[in-house]
């Protein structure tokens, strides 16, 4: 059984029957010893001191190194109001020099002769055969005797593509005083009328212009093409001369070259290409379609001697019918024909369509 004895004014002291030991002192004693600021700086010395000899404190009471943080990129002497003001200056002159080097280096490439185109001879050529050498300088002319870094290039390659015959254009310096124009021509394919006059056409529709003497100088052998005219704009010229080359292509597909002998094609209706052919003392007209041109041509070329000897006013053949032909005389009254082979019993009249009733078998 424990007993307590009285309190006095330093603590209480608690005895037990078997032993006896003494309670820490409590807060208000101590308090009476040391102050807090003083308690706080022995507790910290009295584990500073037990440091080492036991490998678990040493690890818990170790204290990081602390590492200066550098905040901002400039020095500490900028940091202040003369370094500041010595800071701003540097920048204001580093900023005029800058200034007056581009504005030395500008004046310097004006003004030096070296850098000057002086005649025509310093401008090259590249890729002109259609062209002459003088049509492509038509463009510089405003650029002789001038520095050859204030030739706009840009523009000078823009005027050069607004000539029909330039597909491409391309326009660069060489140091110290000379140009290189690169173009690509366009390739005409057809023939076409304007007006009274022939001229040629790309793939694009793009209309090309070429004295007649030097057309005859080239050997271009072309059908005349219908149906493309030069008030029209590029998007509607431009299909139709890709329904022509299509049209060309399948002739040519077999190898024999047959459309060396079209005359002229019409476009003029896009479902319906027509061609004119010679045929004897005449000429014909074939209504091809818009597909399957070399079968209708093989139709055409296997019963034309048939068809002249039965009708010999025959101006036209439609092809268009996989079944039948119809054919236009001359005076311009037509007649079907069946393209089937002889020896084929004739068809069903009620097959044929209304347009074609009264066809004439043979």
């Amino acid at each position: 059984m424990a007993k307590t004895e009285a309190p006095t004014s330093r603590g209480a002291t608690i005895v037990e029957d078997d032993e006896q030991f003494l309670r820490p002192a409590s807060r208000s004693r101590i308090g009476c010893d040391l102050a807090p600021d003083r308690l706080a700086a022995k507790v910290l010395e009295k584990a500073v001191d037990n440091v080492g000899e036991n490998g678990d404190d040493q690890a818990f009471l170790r204290t990081r190194r602390r590492v200066p943080v550098r905040k901002g990129i400039l020095p500490n002497w900028a940091k202040t109001r003369w370094g500041r003001i010595l800071l701003l200056i540097s920048a204001l002159l580093l900023l005029a020099g800058a200034v007056w080097l581009a504005i030395a280096v500008r004046d310097f490439l004006n003004h030096d002769p070296r850098f000057r185109i002086d005649t025509a001879a310093s401008i090259q050529t590249i890729g002109n055969s259609q062209l002459t050498r003088e049509d492509l300088l038509s463009v510089f002319g405003s650029d002789i005797g001038r520095n050859v870094f204030f030739i706009p290039l840009s523009e000078r390659r823009t005027e050069l593509q607004r000539i029909p015959w330039v597909e491409h254009a391309t326009v660069m310096r060489l140091l110290p005083n000379q140009l290189r124009v690169a173009v690509r021509e366009r390739t005409p394919i057809a023939f076409v009328r304007v007006r009274d006059q022939v001229k040629l056409v790309d793939a694009a529709g793009v209309i090309l212009d070429m004295p007649p003497a030097m057309m005859v100088a080239r050997h271009f052998s072309f059908p005349v093409v219908a149906g493309i005219n030069p008030n029209d704009p590029l998007s509607l010229r431009g299909p139709r001369m890709r329904i022509y080359q299509k049209f060309i292509a399948d002739l040519d597909s077999s190898g024999e070259k047959i459309s060396s002998d079209l005359s002229e094609v019409d476009l003029s209706d896009p479902e319906d290409v027509r061609a004119t052919l010679p045929a004897g003392a005449t000429d014909m007209l074939l209504h091809f379609g818009d597909d399957k041109f070399l079968t209708r041509y093989r139709t055409y070329q296997a019963h034309l001697a048939e068809w002249r000897q039965q009708y010999p006013h025959l101006a036209s053949v439609d092809l268009r019918y996989d079944t039948q032909v119809v054919l236009k005389m001359a005076d311009g009254q037509p007649v079907d024909a069946d393209p089937q082979p002889a020896q084929q019993a004739p068809r069903d009249a009620s097959a044929v369509p209304r347009k074609h009733a009264g066809k004439v078998t043979r």
